[in-house]
């Protein structure tokens, strides 16, 4: 059975600290808007996935409580970075499989400000669900007195520059890309509009990472009502529709650690084997694709994932960029969001606000930041320690 993305909604992503809310209101203001873009009331919904990292147990039933108290399951999700992505899997599960005719998925973060921490919980490093991670990136470059997350990001950029040849220019050319793009999003956290020049000169995180390029904690949230093609009939939603053609989501293996290296330990071959799926299982590929929004935490992220995606050749993704190729007036737009760096980066809302921009760019429907006739869309959420999700969306007639 197909799956299809009927409403989306989300909030304003927010620097954590500066709107007074809760998390909850969050989800009352993105689901309120996603049942409204479907036209359905949530008496519909049948399953409550919901994605979240630094809230309670349950926190998703308070969330959700806020659009109604109909008794239905609720689901609360946890995988890191990949959270949003992962509460929508589930959601199109739930649907493909016969289950449910329609699953609303939420995700939410209410952030610290700040750097993330390197996800050992109360100081008790050994104990953290990533050690295995950062004592390989440990014992290949050492440990710095830098953010534990930009750190292993910016060890896996210094790979890239020492295998490949790739500049610190490029690297910056990914932050001047995704800011650009966000000056034409009013969801975004920031819409202010940066130099490469500017970006290489902002404060260094860790080398060659500056301030510019690494995503900031957000507080926000996103929504997605996901149906069934004969709840699509029913209530006469086709012009509303976008079909998830394909998903996948993958975990480390052998390869994520075998080589030692950084750009292994941070994600590319579970990407890169994501997208391998979603390809078969589609029959579409990368080529067919129009608009990617895709996991930029770090600036070096946005470049391993074009090598996963199949978007160039190992070590090209520095070229790529500065070829202009995923901006617009090039072959993909990339990010027309401001992604991560740009728009802000709430975890378990990440995921599925990048669905959000892709139903609305999909649909015609983004506004200045339109991509022209697309009709293909892939999303790409990723969380460290581990899981990647590629999500391939098409327009009726694609």
């Amino acid at each position: 059975m197909k799956a299809y993305v009927v409403g989306v909604g989300m909030t304003k992503f927010e620097k954590p600290e500066t709107r007074e809310w809760q998390y909850w209101d969050m989800v009352k203001e993105a689901g309120t808007n996603a049942l409204a873009d479907s036209g359905i009331s949530y008496d519909l919904v049948e399953q409550v996935p919901v994605g979240y990292c630094f809230q309670a147990s349950t926190a998703g039933q308070r969330a959700a409580y806020e659009l109604g108290l109909t008794g239905v399951p609720v689901y609360n999700v946890n995988n890191n970075c990949a959270t949003g992505a992962s509460a929508l899997m589930l959601a199109r599960q739930f649907v493909e499989g016969g289950i449910s005719d329609c699953v609303l998925a939420l995700g939410f973060e209410k952030m610290k400000r700040g750097a993330l921490g390197g996800g050992a919980d109360g100081g008790d490093f050994k104990t953290s669900p990533v050690a295995r991670h950062y004592g390989i990136m440990a014992a290949r470059h050492g440990f710095e007195m830098s953010p534990p997350t930009a750190q292993i990001f910016g060890d896996a950029a210094r790979e890239h520059m020492e295998k490949y040849g790739t500049t610190e220019a490029q690297f910056a050319a990914v932050g001047a890309k995704n800011h650009r793009h966000s000056a034409n999003n009013p969801y975004a956290q920031f819409q202010d509009v940066y130099s490469v020049d500017e970006i290489l000169a902002a404060r260094t995180v860790h080398r060659p990472l500056t301030k510019l390029q690494c995503s900031p904690t957000s507080d926000g949230a996103a929504a997605a009502v996901v149906v069934s093609e004969r709840f699509v009939e029913r209530h006469e939603l086709g012009e509303r529709a976008v079909e998830i053609v394909a998903q996948a989501m993958t975990t480390d293996t052998e390869e994520s650690f075998a080589s030692g290296s950084c750009i292994d330990v941070v994600g590319q071959p579970m990407s890169r084997e994501a997208a391998r799926e979603v390809y078969e299982r589609s029959g579409l590929g990368i080529e067919d694709v129009d608009v990617v929004e895709l996991h930029d935490c770090f600036s070096v992220n946005e470049l391993l994932t074009y090598e996963a995606l199949g978007m160039c050749g190992e070590g090209e993704s520095g070229k790529l960029v500065e070829s202009g190729a995923t901006t617009y007036g090039g072959r993909w737009v990339v990010n027309p969001s401001g992604g991560l760096i740009s728009k802000g980066h709430p975890l378990g809302a990440t995921g599925i606000a990048q669905v959000a921009e892709l139903v609305w760019q999909l649909r015609g429907e983004a506004g200045p930041r339109q991509v022209a006739d697309a009709r293909v869309g892939l999303a790409h959420n990723i969380g460290l320690g581990g899981a990647a999700v590629v999500t391939l969306l098409a327009r009726a007639g694609a």
